[in-house]
């Protein structure tokens, strides 16, 4: 008896939501379809008993739901070509049919139902902005860029094998693939942060949130940046740089998790690369802004295909190069391992030499050393990343700011 009250109550709740549903998306629809004789063919009365229909018909039968989504899809067909001349957009009867459709949702999945039901109404709410958005704001050329990360993303990213290959089994390509799109999508965000803040303030920002993603990339992507317009060297300058104080941010919580003694040892030496620096990277943005470095009105290109391909070349010469010294020369112990490991991430080799430091492989103090090897290379892969995508211009204004960092590591490790 007791489960039969808790069907019947649940069977009234998944009810409830189908009627919420109708109601909420009936509601946006007849506020936009105005009063006068040729309004669009739906409203609240309409939209919300089609919800219930959907409803209704996922109790008695699943093949009833389909006959009365299709019984559905033909009457809003039939209106749509009745009122084509007046009407010729197909939102209202698209939106119809969904609704039949997140009607018969509600009985089994209330909660997906009523968040794309929210999701709808936000659409059809946001017309005019979506819209003006679309034809004013974005250019053809963006709209072009953002497909094709997009295909990289969602398309060629996993088809992309997730194995060694290679000389000296070196390379991954799933990996260097997502080194391509990393790149991409960084330079994306830099070229919206362009737009929306300005380049004195859109550019440092960029770059240190991209950072814990992928400072190289980061570096990549604003290298490109600068490139293509000097007049924002500066702003981009302190975003790479901002990528790096990323890594020291990152590197310590990683330390602080796999093993916090390890983070103890090596509390001075990050320390001293964090402060270094951001202390230089602020006076690069506090120098643009004295200077007042232009605006760009309107940003070029969204992000080079061609840069993004250089860096993951560059990245993939280097690890063969690692591989090559390794099975030449045999294994020379963690300090060797980590500096290979350093030259693309050296997030990896640190958790690697943390968690030999947990084991009791190693002491923590032992392990800094590693771990600043690991540092030194990656920062060297950095200023190489500056070089290949921003040119000689960039680079020189870069790399002054990553060897300071890695001496003030190395200071930090000396004297404590």
């Amino acid at each position: 008896m007791g489960n039969i009250v808790v069907l019947n109550n649940t069977l009234w709740l998944n009810l409830a939501v189908a009627l919420g549903i109708g109601l909420l998306v009936g509601a946006e629809r007849e506020r936009s379809k105005g009063m006068d004789p040729d309004r669009s063919l739906a409203g609240i009365r309409t939209f919300t008993i089609v919800a219930l229909l959907g409803a209704v018909s996922t109790v008695v039968s699943f093949w009833l739901l389909i006959v009365s989504v299709v019984c559905v899809t033909v009457f809003a067909a039939l209106a749509y070509v009745v009122r084509v001349n007046e009407h010729p957009g197909l939102t209202t009867e698209i939106t119809l049919v969904f609704t039949a459709i997140l009607g018969g949702l509600a009985m089994t999945t209330p909660s997906l139902a009523a968040s794309l039901a929210v999701t709808a109404a936000i659409l059809l709410t946001a017309k005019e902005p979506i819209h003006g958005f679309v034809r004013a704001a974005v250019t053809k050329e963006e709209v072009n860029d953002f497909l094709i990360l997009a295909a990289a993303t969602l398309i060629v990213l996993p088809l992309v094998p997730n194995e060694l290959i290679g000389p000296f089994d070196a390379i991954n390509p799933h990996n260097l693939w997502l080194i391509v799109i990393l790149v991409m999508l960084i330079s994306a965000l830099g070229h919206l942060a362009l737009r929306a803040l300005g380049s004195r303030v859109g550019l440092p920002l960029v770059g240190l949130v991209s950072g814990f993603i992928s400072s190289i990339a980061t570096v990549g992507a604003m290298g490109q940046r600068a490139k293509q317009s000097p007049a924002i060297m500066e702003a981009a300058v302190a975003g790479a740089l901002l990528s790096s104080l990323a890594t020291v941010l990152q590197l310590s919580l990683l330390l602080a998790a796999v093993h916090p003694p390890t983070l103890q040892a090596m509390l001075a030496p990050l320390i001293f690369a964090g402060v270094t620096v951001a202390i230089y990277a602020l006076v690069i943005t506090v120098s643009c802004f004295h200077k007042a470095c232009p605006e760009l009105g309107q940003p070029s290109q969204t992000f080079s295909v061609k840069t993004a391909f250089g860096l993951a070349g560059v990245i993939a010469v280097a690890l063969i190069a690692s591989a090559a010294l390794h099975a030449w020369f045999g294994q020379t112990g963690v300090v060797f391992a980590s500096m290979a490991a350093g030259v693309a991430d050296v997030h990896a080799a640190a958790i690697s030499v943390a968690s030999l430091a947990a084991a009791g492989n190693v002491s923590a103090a032992n392990a800094v050393v590693p771990i600043l090897l690991a540092f030194s290379i990656n920062t060297f892969s950095k200023g190489v990343a500056a070089l290949v995508s921003g040119g000689k211009d960039f680079a020189t204004q870069v790399i002054p700011g990553l060897l300071v960092q890695v001496l003030a590591a190395w200071m930090g490790w000396m004297l404590f």
